[in-house]
């Protein structure tokens, strides 16, 4: 999914710093504010498809949990610098992330990147594109030569689409599915196929903490709740 470019000597020098071992309790990092991955709920709480994997990861893994929030563009700096202890916000492996954190075996599949315009005629390649700053549609979106702009949030991106400063936004197909049809909100056919397979992030100094993590995901996928889970959030394709 998302992408950020990371300042990766600079974090690296962190990474050493921080500390392995045993943790009495395991904070979990998201963004919050991504829905159907992780959002905000009416009562304060972190709620979507992650709350509910990651509550469940933590149970099987006989974990104790609590769930921190932090933005998007500084999410893998507070990981490394001991803020919490993974991050479970909806990110793709990927090689430039993995030479700063590791990361657990993917517990989604990739998910399509689409675009969401006012004009189902839109061609892309001649607008202004929005994306969330450091993500993969970003990086995706400048690497074409495309005209790009981005925003710190994801709600930003669709903002500047209904007010004219974009043509269309690129992010993935689970988080702007629920605006089509909002405001004349179109999905485009176009799809881009961009993004890796997600997984949690978690230090490097931390592996026997990833394979933890690692297990319960796997007992998920073969005993198949965490299908189930997919489907009932709708992120992404089920593993076959």
């Amino acid at each position: 999914m998302k992408k950020l470019i990371l300042s990766t000597a600079a974090l690296a020098i962190s990474a050493g710093m921080a500390m392995a071992g045993s943790h009495s309790v395991v904070r979990m990092g998201t963004e919050g504010a991504y829905a159907p991955w992780n959002f905000i709920n009416d009562a304060g709480e972190v709620d979507g498809f992650e709350r509910e994997l990651g509550d469940e990861l933590c149970e099987r893994a006989a974990l104790t949990c609590e769930w921190v929030t932090n933005e998007w563009d500084s999410i893998i700096p507070n990981l490394v610098s001991g803020n919490y202890d993974t991050i479970i916000a909806g990110m793709s492996v990927t090689d430039e992330r993995d030479e700063v954190i590791d990361f657990t075996m993917a517990y989604t599949p990739p998910d399509p990147s689409v675009f969401l315009a006012m004009d189902s005629g839109l061609d892309v390649t001649s607008g202004v594109i929005a994306a969330q700053t450091a993500t993969i549609q970003a990086a995706f979106i400048a690497n074409a030569g495309w005209s790009l702009v981005e925003f710190s949030t994801p709600e930003e991106t669709v903002a500047a689409v209904r007010n004219g400063e974009a043509d269309a936004v690129l992010a993935d197909q689970s988080y702007l599915a629920s605006f089509a049809g909002q405001d004349g909100l179109v999905l485009l056919e176009r799809q881009e196929q961009i993004g890796g397979g997600v997984g949690m992030g978690i230090r490097e100094s931390d592996g026997e903490l990833r394979e933890k993590f690692n297990a319960a995901i796997q007992s998920m996928k073969d005993d198949g709740t965490l299908n189930t889970l997919i489907e009932k959030w709708e992120v992404a394709s089920t593993f076959q």
